[in-house]
């Protein structure tokens, strides 16, 4: 879909989507013009990732990149809400493209179906001002997390698993994942997780996302927010540069 970003009007069909948004005092046009004019990956159409694209489509990011290179199975369905039982063995990024357009045809949808790989990370982060990882693996979380922060790209990293729940945004300069876990752990075997823990951390993810892209609120940045939705605890975890971080960080010391 051709759009012309240096648009600064609003059609009339905009103007009542994005109403609620527009009246905000701390939102209002030049927010909502920069959306239109911003761009993020997703990278993972599943659990994460459904809350995540949902939210970034509804409020209107110009450009909303779907990576996964996974089919849609009947048990991704109690988390995964960007997809249904007729969609069963669909890949995920068509399937996720599919429901996206009908939610927002005002947007451009653009479907990667295919695994992040040390072959194509770079290339797939290149064109957009803002990565999620929406991923379950611990292997494509480090090299999705090496690759932004090497690229000096802004990124959102999510993780859940049974009721729990974690999140913290990555700038140019922050603390990344690499500085907050030096190793990582046995890959976990399948116990949850809880599908609105999900929802949660994907929607905070959206959040995150927004507010960088538009220039509004402030970020997650050295921080690390946890949930337990049992219990309905939120706890902040202040996060620093870690000296001996894998990440080389200086070059934001000039």
């Amino acid at each position: 879909m051709e759009k012309n970003k240096e648009n600064t009007c609003f059609s009339s069909a905009e103007r009542e989507r994005y109403a609620r948004q527009l009246a905000m005092p701390e939102f209002g046009e030049e927010a909502q013009l920069r959306l239109r004019a911003g761009s993020v990956l997703v990278i993972g159409a599943g659990g994460l990732g459904s809350p995540a694209a949902l939210y970034l489509a509804a409020a209107g990011i110009g450009r909303l990149g779907i990576a996964d290179g996974d089919r849609v199975d009947l048990s991704n369905l109690q988390r995964q809400v960007l997809h249904s039982t007729s969609r069963i063995g669909q890949l995920k990024a068509t399937s996720a493209a599919g429901v996206l357009a009908d939610l927002n045809p005002e947007i451009e949808i653009v479907t990667v179906p295919e695994f992040v790989t040390t072959d194509n990370i770079a290339d797939l982060i290149a064109d957009y001002d803002f990565v999620i990882d929406a991923t379950d693996s611990f292997t494509a979380k480090r090299l999705i997390n090496d690759t932004c922060v090497r690229a000096a790209k802004p990124l959102s990293h999510g993780a859940i698993w049974r009721q729990f729940g974690h999140t913290m945004t990555i700038l140019p300069g922050t603390p990344c994942y690499s500085c907050l876990f030096d190793t990582d752990p046995v890959e976990a075997t399948a116990r949850g997780p809880l599908g609105a823990t999900a929802g949660i951390i994907g929607t905070i993810q959206a959040a995150e996302a927004i507010k960088y892209i538009s220039g509004t609120g402030s970020l997650l940045t050295g921080t690390l927010l946890r949930v337990d939705t049992f219990s309905m605890a939120f706890d902040k975890i202040s996060v620093p540069l870690n000296p001996y971080c894998t990440n080389n960080h200086s070059y934001h010391d000039s």
